[in-house]
């Protein structure tokens, strides 16, 4: 099925043949006391009367003709089309669908909960009202469907970021998820605008758990770069004491004021400093 135009024509011309034809049923039947006539008149003004439609802004009208698919009127306005005929309505506005908070599990089986919203239209009205029962719960079961498909594929993070994650690669994540979801709702002549992600969480079996493990790798990375800093600041004193040539060491001592500093800089606390008075010998 496909979206076609229908026929039609200005609505008003068509108000008009309705005036002449209840007129001139009206005239046979009072100045000339006919009985036929009328009845004919009054038949066909009826028949065409079944053909006016009105259609709203962003609104599209399907026309069917006893089972028959005639095609979809677009304008907005008031119209005269194929008289006795079904004029079903099909909005074109931009909708959002909220889908409700799922859980599901990631690619490394760890229980989630996500939700998204999407962003979707009507282009094929055809398609809308024929190739599915009802667009609008199929576009919802479709997108929950798509949501929960898509969660699989990624882990909610990986605490390396050397792969795409649900939670650092949400733009990229909302790409595929958007991709996915118009394969799937083209057979209902529905174009997906945008689908983002609204809500992200671990389940709450696991969230005090995963809490832990996202603090234990802050703390590590923090240490890690503490301890490069620490290495560098090292280095550059004993880089500094040997080109100014005011102090001479052994290695042994130059090993001796590298922990020192190394235990300064990295401590967590004060250090406490011990005065040696005598020799490392």
């Amino acid at each position: 099925m496909k979206e076609t135009k229908a026929w039609y024509v200005n609505g008003f011309v068509g108000i008009l043949l309705i005036a002449i034809l209840a007129a001139g049923a009206a005239w046979k039947a009072i100045m000339e006391k006919e009985i036929f006539l009328p009845i004919v008149f009054g038949l066909a003004a009826v028949v065409l009367a079944s053909g006016i439609t009105i259609v709203q802004p962003n609104q599209a009208k399907v026309i069917i003709f006893f089972g028959k698919y005639l095609g979809s009127i677009r304008d907005s306005g008031l119209f005269l089309t194929v008289p006795l005929t079904i004029h079903k309505t099909v909005s074109l506005r931009v909708r959002n669908f909220n889908s409700a908070k799922l859980k599901v599990n990631d690619v490394e089986g760890n229980p989630i909960e996500i939700a998204a919203v999407v962003v979707f239209k009507v282009i094929d009205s055809a398609k809308a009202i024929f190739d599915v029962d009802n667009y609008e719960q199929f576009v919802e079961i479709q997108s929950e469907t798509a949501i929960r498909h898509v969660a699989t594929k990624y882990p909610y993070d990986t605490f390396e970021n050397e792969e795409i994650t649900l939670r650092g690669n949400a733009d990229v994540v909302s790409d595929v998820l958007a991709k996915e979801l118009q394969e799937r709702l083209n057979v209902a002549g529905v174009e997906v605008i945008e689908a983002r992600l609204t809500h992200l969480a671990y389940s709450t079996e696991i969230a005090s758990a995963m809490l832990q493990r996202q603090q234990a790798a802050a703390i590590l990375a923090a240490r890690k770069k503490i301890v490069e800093g620490a290495v560098s600041m090292a280095k550059m004193a004993i880089e500094q004491l040997d080109k100014e040539g005011g102090l001479q060491l052994d290695e042994e001592r130059k090993a001796n004021m590298v922990n020192n500093l190394m235990v300064a800089i990295i401590s967590d606390r004060g250090a406490q400093p011990v005065i040696n008075a005598g020799t490392l010998y």
